[in-house]
């Protein structure tokens, strides 16, 4: 790996986003292209940060510090992996569901899958069952992710999954689910593909998902 992208994954993983859009240019002005840095320094550092925040070593606040430095490079990094086209690793729709005002858990997924390589579409919180159905017909997601921390608006995600089957559409997606009242069982109750426990979890089942 080179000496500025090694530097960019320790960015990563040390929080450290003042310095990362210098590292992130600099690395542009070496000619290194904008997909070989996300690949090779930014997933790598996101990857590592995953790692440590499953095994209880690292906790929110400085998994949302790393993803703040990531996303310093990726505000650089996203209109230039447009234009290249760059090939993702997929496309996943995010949305904290109906009733549901919590975020922060739903953010992490998507900085995660970000770091993980996919075009991450958030439609934020208190999303309904027409808003992620409209949304899919627009984006057309390889993954839909909804989120909930309340047992009260879990049940949003029921609604969701038999809204998308009744106008044809469930088949074409494939839906995982977390949040704190939420659990495996409740996953494959309601039909959906996956459940995950924490954000980096998330980005590894959004892979298996894809694969």
């Amino acid at each position: 790996m080179s000496e500025v992208l090694s530097a960019i994954a320790n960015m990563v993983i040390e929080g450290n986003f003042t310095d990362m859009a210098a590292a992130t240019n600099q690395a542009l002005e070496e000619g290194l292209g904008a997909e070989e840095i996300l690949n090779n320094g930014l997933m790598p550092g996101m990857d590592h940060v995953g790692v440590e925040f499953k095994a209880g070593n690292i906790f929110v606040p400085e998994v949302l510090i790393s993803a703040k430095a990531m996303q310093e490079s990726m505000d650089i990094l996203r209109p230039l992996l447009a234009e290249s086209e760059a090939e993702t690793a997929g496309k996943v729709l995010l949305g904290t569901v109906k009733g549901d005002l919590h975020d922060i858990g739903k953010n992490l997924v998507g900085m995660m899958c970000e770091g993980a390589g996919f075009e991450v579409i958030d439609l934020g919180k208190d999303v309904g069952p027409e808003a992620f159905l409209e949304a899919i017909k627009e984006h057309n997601p390889d993954i839909l992710g909804m989120s909930a921390m309340l047992t009260t608006t879990m049940l949003s995600m029921e609604r969701v999954i038999n809204s998308l089957a009744e106008v044809g559409v469930r088949d074409t997606v494939k839906i995982m689910i977390g949040g704190a009242p939420v659990t495996q069982d409740y996953a494959a109750q309601i039909g959906a593909d996956g459940y995950a426990a924490d954000a980096a979890s998330a980005a590894d089942l959004a892979k298996e998902l894809v694969s």
